[in-house]
């Protein structure tokens, strides 16, 4: 007989990579590499490749719905990971069930572009974030261009990064993890901003290599890192670890000039 070995149960509600390197399928990996049990929900299906996304297939309200209760009726959930939802009603749906079950630990990756510079989201669906899963999350981890967009406002340098992440924490029940890629130099900064209003920096060298599924891969790896127990503030600092690690396992399996960080390769 097999022993039972519980694991923290992490969920994901994002979309489909046909291609592997993010949404579901990456937060998947991160999950299972950091001693979870995933499960997803998923709120689209992309094609997409290495080299971007040619379309986006989103499944009735009914049917997202229907994973969301099936999964939560049946699983002890630690922890929730929120990516791609990209619609009104989608967005609508997935607060809905996360205020209905009293869901815990939700990080939310608010993806509106991918790396390619495809864009993921209906425009209206920024105010309904805005006002329907920001007060719900946890943890909230944008990309620069991610924070303009909720802010509505430039972010072209360090201040202004602080600025946007007190802007931003107003707007959420937990912390804000501001990622800096963006931002010209060789050394990029992450600011975790906590609820009460202290901050922490982690400076990184820039590598030479861009890194498709990097956002969902992080989040995730907050995720469970909270499901397994870790302060906010823990759960960034490992999760930037992971995938500095992750980054470093990278490599390149299709055609286009992006490379995919293996999360499982990055705990061998």
């Amino acid at each position: 007989m097999l022993p039972n070995r519980p694991r923290p149960v992490v969920l994901t509600i994002a979309g489909s990579d046909s291609g592997g390197g993010a949404g579901i399928q990456a937060d998947l990996k991160a999950f299972m590499a950091l001693g979870c049990h995933g499960l997803s929900a998923i709120a689209a299906l992309t094609a997409q490749n290495t080299r971007g996304v040619t379309a986006i297939h989103r499944p009735p309200r009914r049917f997202l719905r229907a994973q969301l209760d099936a999964l939560f009726d049946d699983f002890p959930i630690q922890a929730v990971k929120i990516g791609m939802l990209g619609t009104v009603p989608v967005i609508e749906t997935v607060a809905e069930v996360l205020a209905e079950r009293a869901a815990v630990n939700i990080v939310l990756d608010p993806v509106m572009i991918a790396s390619s510079g495809a864009r993921l989201s209906e425009r209206r669906a920024l105010d309904a974030l805005r006002r329907r899963l920001l007060p719900l999350a946890d943890v909230l981890t944008p990309n620069l261009p991610e924070a303009e967009a909720l802010l509505g406002r430039q972010i072209n340098n360090e201040d202004a990064q602080s600025e946007a992440a007190l802007a931003l924490l107003s707007q959420v029940r937990g912390g804000v993890l501001l990622k800096g890629g963006h931002l010209p130099g060789d050394t990029l900064t992450d600011l975790f901003l906590q609820r009460d209003g202290q901050c922490h920096t982690w400076q990184h060298r820039r590598l030479p290599i861009e890194g498709h599924g990097t956002g969902c891969t992080l989040a995730s790896a907050i995720a469970a890192r909270l499901a397994r127990g870790d302060s906010q503030l823990e759960a960034a600092g490992h999760a930037i670890a992971f995938l500095q690690r992750a980054l470093g396992a990278a490599y390149r399996p299709g055609a286009g000039p992006l490379h995919v960080p293996d999360a499982l390769r990055a705990m061998a």
